[in-house]
Order: C-alpha cells, then sequence, then structure tokens
C-alpha cells in the first residue's frame, strides 16, 4: 500500500440482492474485484458503457454505500466499514459532482444558500466571504448577478458550475465526478472541464473522473481505467490506452468515437456487437467473449487476469501482445462500406464464427 495515494481501492466488491421470489435472491455483481490508487493531483478516468459499474465504484470509494468485500484505504485510514456517525471528517475531505445538474440542485434554494449549505453542517465561521471566493473560482461572476437566483434562473453550464462551486466550498482532497458535462451543451463542456483542471493544478485535488466520452477522458485524465460488467480491463496513461489499445473492448470503445471528418461519410467504423451480459449472470471466462470477434477457445474457459502486459500499462486478455497491430486497425482504421473488409486476427486467436 502506498501511503502517499489519496484514495487507494484493494479488490472491491458490491454485489446487490435482487429478489427473485418470495424468499430467494440473487447477487447482481455491480462491483466485482477492482483495484485502483488515485494519487494526489491526478486525475483517473473511469470509461466503459452504460452499466459497467464506473457510478457505483465511485460511490463506493466516498463511503456512499458500504462494500461486499475488499478494501478502500483514505490517506492510509482504512474506511470500509467505519460507522457513517464516525466519517464526518471524510465527508469534509471526500466530494461528489453528480452528472445532473438540474437534479443535483434544490430548485427551492438560491446559489447563495446551495453553496452554503456545507459550511452550514460543518459548523463553518466566515461563510459569506468562503460563498463568494468559490463562486468566483468557478467564473460565475459578478456574484452580485448570481447569488440570489434560484437554479431554474441559470444555464445548464451555470448550474454545473454552482455544484462544483458547491463541491469545493470544503476545501477537499479527493472529487469524484460522475459525467459532470455529459447533461450540458458542447459550448459549455470545455469550459467546465478547463475550470476542474485550472482548480485541480491550484489545490491538488485528485478525481475519479467517470464518463462514457473517451475523448473527454483523454484531455481530463492522467490515467484511463476501462470497465466492462464491473470488471477493469484495461489500465495505462490516458495518452497511451487511446493511441495503443491492448484490449479489443478499449479499441471498439474508440472506434465508436466520432469522426467530424466529412470525408468518412461513406465509410463505417465496427462498432461492438449486441448487449453487455446481466451482471447477474455474467459468462464464464473472459466476460466480454461473447461480443469479441477475436475470442478463442481459452477465452470462453479462463477468465484472464488483470496483468501488466508492458511497463505500466495492464490489461485482461490473453492475446494482448499478439493482437497490438490489429487492435491499432480497429481503433483508428476503418472499414471499406462496400467491401466490409476488417483487420484479421493472428495466429492463436480465431474470430468468433
Amino acid at each position: 500500500m502506498n501511503m502517499a495515494d489519496v484514495m487507494l481501492i484493494e479488490d472491491i466488491r458490491m454485489h446487490y440482492q435482487v429478489r427473485t421470489g418470495i424468499f430467494k435472491t440473487i447477487p447482481l455483481r455491480a462491483v466485482d474485484g477492482v483495484t485502483l490508487a488515485v494519487p494526489p493531483g491526478q486525475t483517473l478516468g473511469l470509461v466503459g458503457e452504460s452499466g459497467s459499474g464506473k457510478t457505483s465504484l465511485g460511490k463506493l470509494t466516498l463511503r456512499l454505500m458500504e462494500p461486499t468485500a475488499g478494501h478502500l484505504y483514505f490517506k492510509g485510514k482504512e474506511i470500509t466499514h467505519v460507522p457513517e456517525g464516525r466519517l464526518k471528517w471524510f465527508r469534509r475531505e471526500a466530494q461528489m459532482i453528480f452528472q445532473d445538474p438540474f437534479a443535483s440542485l434544490d430548485p427551492f434554494m438560491t446559489v447563495d444558500q446551495i453553496v452554503e449549505e456545507p459550511l452550514i453542517i460543518h459548523r463553518i465561521q466566515g461563510r459569506e466571504s468562503k460563498v463568494h471566493r468559490a463562486l468566483e473560482a468557478v467564473r460565475l461572476t459578478p456574484v452580485e448577478e448570481f447569488i440570489n437566483k434560484y437554479p431554474h434562473m441559470l444555464s445548464g453550464g451555470q448550474r454545473q458550475r454552482v455544484a462544483i462551486a458547491r463541491t469545493l466550498i470544503l476545501n477537499p482532497s479527493y472529487i469524484v465526478a460522475d459525467e459532470p458535462v455529459s447533461m450540458i451543451d458542447a459550448s459549455s463542456r470545455v469550459s467546465v472541464l478547463q475550470i476542474l483542471s485550472r482548480l485541480q493544478k491550484e489545490y491538488n485535488l485528485a478525481f475519479i473522473y467517470i464518463t462514457h466520452d473517451v475523448a473527454t477522458a483523454r484531455y481530463f485524465s492522467d490515467r484511463l481505467a476501462v470497465m466492462y460488467l464491473g470488471k477493469i480491463v484495461e489500465m495505462a496513461a490516458a495518452d497511451e490506452l487511446i493511441s495503443t489499445p491492448l484490449h479489443p473492448y478499449t479499441a471498439a470503445l474508440i472506434a465508436a468515437v466520432p469522426d467530424p471528418d466529412p470525408t468518412n461519410r461513406l465509410t463505417k467504423r465496427r462498432v461492438i456487437p449486441g448487449e453487455p451480459p446481466s451482471p447477474i449472470n455474467p459468462p464464464p471466462g473472459c466476460r466480454f467473449h461473447p461480443r469479441c470477434p477475436y475470442a478463442a477457445k481459452i477465452c470462453r474457459d479462463e477468465e484472464p487476469p488483470l496483468r501488466e502486459v508492458e511497463p505500466g500499462r495492464y490489461a485482461a486478455c490473453h492475446f494482448s501482445e499478439k493482437l497490438q497491430d490489429d487492435l491499432l486497425t480497429l481503433a483508428h482504421g476503418h472499414v471499406d462500406a462496400s467491401s466490409g473488409r476488417s483487420a484479421q486476427p493472428p495466429t492463436g486467436a480465431s474470430p468468433k464464427p
């Protein structure tokens, strides 16, 4: 365990119990054996499809839920099963930016009341000046024009800035940003991410950035972890992971990013076939094998461990080394629309029938 890490997650699991009858329940494996570390001043991006377990993992790190198994360490202190009544110090240190600014702000409170509320809860003095500084930090200026407004009087981007100001008012060291720009218009996304990036540098904040958007993840994250069906399937520095993916699922996510080049309008990109299996009954072996174009018998029989394929790069795939060229083509190449031709798998991995 590295004591310098702000948040350390060791083999964490979250299994929800789903009722299937009057007396019978079965586990839904939302998070199933994840190990991650978030150093101070850095951003770990979590990417993956809906239902992959990203938000559940983020909430676990904030102890909004108590994990089924595993360990959580915050600045070297274990918080896995600490009773809620003894976590007030942690609530001041760890905060969350929610996805929907329309739902996360109380419509009956003014901007001043929304941002001030955490200070009241933690009995912090000098609230007026702190609220003004927080609003100035997120560029809601002049403050006098915004402080007495209600959420319905603000744009989507302004509401999210209010939510960020509320998050920062307690000077936290760790923030989970759950798709903070997905509900606002494109013109506001860059400005919000720039604010978060600037504030991270000023206050040495540690972030977990949860998103579907690989493009913004690359812009804002130092490292990326790709989640699929409750597990991490690849992890590396953001630029390396997107430039040269080592897992077929990562390559498919990158390939699905829209290309603004108009010359590509007559070509098509390969997309991941089908839907993710149910986390109630995940497939045996590699969980991605029912959708993987390179699945072989070993993929159906043995679950690949998350292993270090290259220095600092981890992937859970039996064929990461052999598939590198093909995954590069899958992620960044095109398939001719008339022929439908695509890269062929290397020796040792055969495409699914």
